[in-house]
């Protein structure tokens, strides 16, 4: 079981998210991704249950937190490419992803 961050984006800012640059916090499972995210300290309600991929929204410096704690960097073809086995996961209900250990 894996935690994966991707790279930071430039987003739009709104009442929800001030902020000008976010990336995404996911996991192999939902399980695992939400369990992660309490010892982040990112609120449930935080939690995004896209049906492309299951996330949490994380600032630069949450991010910086998410790797330390062990959170694998991947880059964004990398994360394009966990997006698309995502769509075609396993009956486990895990990941069938290449990407472990890599780094942008």
């Amino acid at each position: 079981m894996s935690i994966y961050v991707d790279e930071m984006q430039v987003c739009i800012q709104s009442a929800k998210w001030p902020y000008t640059r976010a990336c995404h916090l996911v996991a192999d499972s939902v399980e695992e991704l939400k369990e992660f995210a309490t010892r982040l300290g990112l609120h449930p309600s935080w939690f995004q249950n896209k049906p492309e991929l299951p996330h949490f929204d994380l600032t630069t410096r949450m991010r910086k937190k998410a790797v330390r704690m062990g959170a694998i960097e991947l880059s964004n073809k990398k994360f394009l490419k966990l997006m698309r086995k995502y769509r075609t996961r396993t009956t486990s209900g895990q990941f069938d992803v290449e990407c472990r250990n890599t780094t942008h």
